[in-house]
């Protein structure tokens, strides 16, 4: 069976390849549709993979095995969380090729295979590295995922808009992936590998870090905390979200963020967390104090905005936030939470957007205020935008509000900021919903205080649509039911709380790849509803139905929540400030790691 790992990453590449190279003598539709059966396919061996069993596979390409401990061949991973990740990344890409059919005005001239080859060739990059298991194979696949990205973010090339939001994300991730490469230099350099499992091992022989491990950490982790925009490093995202088209943003929200935050801790415990790496301490000081800053940065600043992309993207944001300050407890149990949280808001996101993109190419806007009522004529779509913002409010029995409840219960603190945050997001949401599919509260003029509105948008069809096209709503509806499902399917959560432990075994991980001996199988956690946890969940729901209520008819009561000129002046949209942002955060980081 290991020889079909790598296939999760070839089929996608090679359907790429094929589409960049025929895609022209190829009627739009056939290209569309060969780019969609090979994202089904990649999607069905990941699925293929997950239900063969809990031993992890792996696969060293070409046959290059390990000689007393040194290789230099390719190693893919296939244990539970990256197969589910890459699974996760294939039936997304999928949703959009589907979403996207005939969607685009018009694709590139003479090019019509451009864009199902460019959203491949984004699913190879993210599935294989959520399967690697070798450093420096991460950073060319989380390159490769990079640079498509940027060129997706860009795709609308005649927009001056697009071209700089494209020209921003690029900047700055690739300041990330040099960072990360310098890091990679140094752990080669101190430990003469670039496998993970063996770079763990071998520093396992150090008696204590050192400056070195440390710099090596902080360089690594600045690259994969750019791409998961975490707070200071996450100017980027809502300016890519503003300008690239909506299936873009569903990948970009919906995985890529995501893929992120799981290389940050794949790396670390695979790397970073024996005795000779850095101390769980230093680590968990590190990225919860980043965690609990970008929960609540996000979540105050998507309170504020009127632009729904904008909007969107720093629910992700605030997201992104609550993903790292429970992962950052290293416990199976938090870590189980989480990977329900992620597969429920990549559902309920990706749906989010793709309603926004009907918004957007029925009305030419995604502006909350200039969109007050008028698409009252449009209730079902109104209603799975309600549903999808009381989902990110954590509302039970969604997949977010169980991964929610389970890392609420990993650690006192967390309900607090998992309430404030689910709750002030899933409520912007909801007043959107309520100003425009119902024409709640009054309407507002326009202050001049918000320069990105999100009106005046270019629809991303031929013209505004008279009839919202099928495929574009069952789409969304299809993911907020895939994010009920996962929580309501008691198989996914032992499933997921299995994959959890072995996660988080940095000797078991070595001993799967190395020696070619089965990891231990410690009892999972218990994961499930429980009542305080459906409580917590309901609180947050109830909050967010709250505020929203006070924001459409009793706007005074809640104006405090929009005094925040100076957090709204730091996205400034000028390269230079977020490239600045980005060394600050280097910076940080480094601080708190080496406190």
């Amino acid at each position: 069976m290991e020889r079909l790992l790598p296939l999760i990453v070839v089929v996608p590449l090679l359907g790429a390849a094929l589409l960049a190279a025929a895609g022209r003598h190829l009627p739009r539709q056939a290209g569309d549709t060969f780019g969609l059966l090979c994202a089904a396919t990649a999607t069905a061996l990941a699925g293929a993979e997950l239900a063969r069993g809990p031993r992890p596979v792996v696969s060293w390409l070409g046959g290059w095995t390990p000689v007393h401990g040194h290789s230099v061949g390719i190693v893919l991973v296939g244990d539970r969380t990256g197969l589910g990740l890459a699974a996760l990344a294939s039936l997304l890409s999928a949703a959009v090729l589907v979403y996207s059919w005939r969607y685009f005005a018009e694709p590139p001239r003479r090019t019509p295979g451009a864009f199902p080859a460019m959203i491949l060739l984004f699913q190879a990059g993210m599935a294989g590295f959520a399967l690697t298991g070798d450093l420096f194979d991460a950073f060319v696949f989380f390159e490769l995922m990079g640079v498509v990205a940027y060129a997706l973010t860009g795709y609308r090339v005649e927009a001056r808009r697009a071209v700089q939001g494209g020209l921003t994300f690029g900047v700055v991730n690739s300041l990330g992936g040099y960072a990360s490469l310098l890091g990679i230099g140094l752990l080669y350099a101190r430990t003469g590998q670039l496998g993970m499992a063996q770079i763990g091992r071998r520093l396992d022989q150090f008696p204590r870090h050192d400056a070195v491990l440390t710099a090596a950490f902080v360089l690594v982790l600045t690259g994969l905390l750019v791409k998961s925009a975490a707070v200071p490093f996450h100017f980027w995202l809502p300016d890519a979200h503003a300008v690239a088209p909506t299936p873009v943003c569903m990948l970009l929200s919906g995985v890529m963020v995501e893929t992120g935050v799981y290389g940050v801790f794949r790396v670390y415990h695979t790397v970073f967390a024996g005795p000779g790496g850095v101390p769980a301490a230093d680590a968990r000081r590190a990225l919860l104090v980043l965690g609990v800053l970008t929960a609540v940065l996000g979540a105050v600043m998507c309170w504020q905005q009127r632009h729904l992309k904008r909007l969107l993207a720093f629910s992700t944001v605030a997201h992104t936030g609550l993903f790292l300050t429970a992962l950052a407890l290293f416990t199976p149990k938090a870590t189980a939470g989480i990977a329900l949280y992620v597969l429920g808001h990549a559902g309920t996101k990706a749906a989010l957007f793709a309603c926004a993109g009907v918004l957007l190419d029925r009305y030419g806007s995604v502006d909350e205020h200039e969109l007050h009522g008028r698409a009252r004529e449009l209730p079902f779509l109104g209603t799975l935008v309600a549903v999808g913002g009381l989902a990110l409010a954590g509302l039970p029995p969604f997949g977010t509000g169980l991964g929610k409840a389970v890392a609420e219960e990993s650690a006192t603190p967390l309900p607090v900021l998992f309430v404030l945050v689910s709750a002030l997001t899933g409520a912007a949401v909801l007043r959107a919903a309520g100003r425009v599919f119902l024409g709640a509260g009054r309407p507002l003029t326009d202050d001049g205080a918000d320069a990105t509105s999100g009106s005046g948008e270019e629809p991303e069809t031929e013209g505004e649509v008279r009839a919202v096209p099928p495929p574009m709503v069952a789409v969304a509806a299809a993911l907020l039911l895939g994010a009920l499902a996962v929580g309501t399917v008691p198989a996914l959560a032992d499933a997921v709380a299995r994959a959890a432990v072995s996660f988080t075994d940095h000797a078991g991980y070595a001993a799967a790849v190395l020696d070619a001996r089965p990891p231990g199988t410690p009892s999972p956690p218990a994961v499930g509803w429980t009542l305080p946890g459906v409580l917590l969940g309901l609180v947050s729901a109830a909050v967010a139905v709250a505020l929203a209520a006070l924001a459409l008819y009793r706007p005074a009561l809640v104006a405090p929540l929009r005094r925040t000129g100076p957090l709204r002046r730091l996205q400034s949209g000028h390269i230079g400030d977020y490239v600045a942002w980005t060394a600050a955060g280097m910076g940080l980081l480094a601080v708190l790691t080496h406190w």
